[in-house]
């Protein structure tokens, strides 16, 4: 048997090439479960993959997508049968280990999470993995004891995938969230996803730093890092905690301790790659009966395999609004 897949060959001069490819069920990597995807996503660190940045792959020729769902076709794990809706987020695939763009996949089955009841593969997608890093950092900032009632939510990239799903959930928990993006055209999607107010990234990072500056905020989802994140710790209240999931906008951090010291900040990593099989299903089925699909629907974009290295320059370069789902099929 045969199957379609985005393959990318090993850089030459410091770019890679992707192209459409008819392969052999045998090129198909390790696995004990084999899955016939339905949808994938495109994610920054899909773009990294396809574009040969970061490191992040190691072997070529490779297959990205580090994210997809769709049914399995056939399974050495007692878990999972044939015809069974599953959804793959992490644990490297589609970096050290084939991912989604193609047809079909062959993982390890203790990767997999089965599909709650209700949702599609399609809808698994428009969640995927940003969605499941959202769900994770807000399940985090309520077990430090986030409530509406503590006060206003930063949301920072809220653009991009992971930013505007959180505004999305946040609002739906009831909590008053504040939308901070480099793109100010993307405010009427963030005012209907639910953000109370919008923040332009420049004009905040522009105020005069101080050690501490007012505390505003209660909590924050951090969805880039670097300078931005460095400013918004000195203005979250006693007490608050960031949950820290990005670094688009780079990993130096700059502060001082004394929000730490004076105010109790907590900064909360939040990795959604290793995440333990409990905590992973237990988020997808808060996502399932939390996330408003029809809401969201004005901010998905469908594309085709070949249509994938030139929104991975996309998505690097801060274009993408919202999430870009992958149909494998075309």
């Amino acid at each position: 048997m045969s199957f379609r897949a985005l393959v990318t060959q090993a850089p030459v001069e410091g770019k890679t090439a992707s192209s459409v490819e008819l392969l052999d069920d045998a090129r198909l990597p390790e696995g004990n479960v084999t899955v016939d995807i339905d949808w994938a996503g495109l994610n920054y660190k899909d773009g990294l993959c396809l574009s040969g940045l970061g490191r992040l792959v190691r072997s070529y020729p490779h297959v990205a997508g580090i994210d997809f769902a769709g049914r399995v076709s056939a399974s050495d794990d007692a878990r999972y049968g044939v015809g069974d809706a599953v959804v793959l987020t992490g644990w490297r695939v589609g970096e050290t280990h084939w991912g989604g763009y193609a047809e079909k996949a062959r993982v390890k089955g203790d990767w997999l999470v089965p599909l709650p009841p209700g949702l599609s593969s399609r809808d698994a997608m428009v969640i995927g993995t940003a969605g499941l890093t959202a769900m994770l950092a807000i399940n985090r900032l309520e077990t430090q004891g986030l409530t509406p009632e503590r006060g206003e939510v930063l949301v920072t990239g809220a653009a991009g995938g992971v930013g505007s799903i959180a505004v999305a959930l946040l609002h739906r928990l009831g909590y008053r969230v504040v939308a901070l993006s480099g793109r100010p055209q993307h405010a009427d999607m963030l005012n209907a996803l639910g953000a109370d107010t919008i923040i332009d990234r420049a004009e905040f990072l522009v105020q005069p730093d101080k050690p501490l500056e007012q505390a505003r905020f209660a909590a924050a989802v951090d969805c880039v890092g670097g300078d931005v994140l460095g400013k918004l710790l000195r203005q979250i209240a006693y007490d608050g905690s960031v949950a820290s999931l990005g670094n688009a906008a780079g990993i130096a951090l700059n502060t001082n301790i004394l929000p730490f010291l004076l105010r109790g900040v907590n900064i909360l990593g939040i990795d959604s790659v290793m995440q333990p099989y409990e905590t992973r299903v237990a988020a997808w089925n808060r996502l399932s009966s939390l996330f408003d699909f029809a809401a969201y629907q004005g901010n998905v974009e469908e594309i085709g395999l070949g249509d994938l290295p030139a929104k991975a320059a996309d998505i690097i370069q801060g274009q993408v609004k919202g999430r870009v789902l992958v149909d494998p099929r075309r």
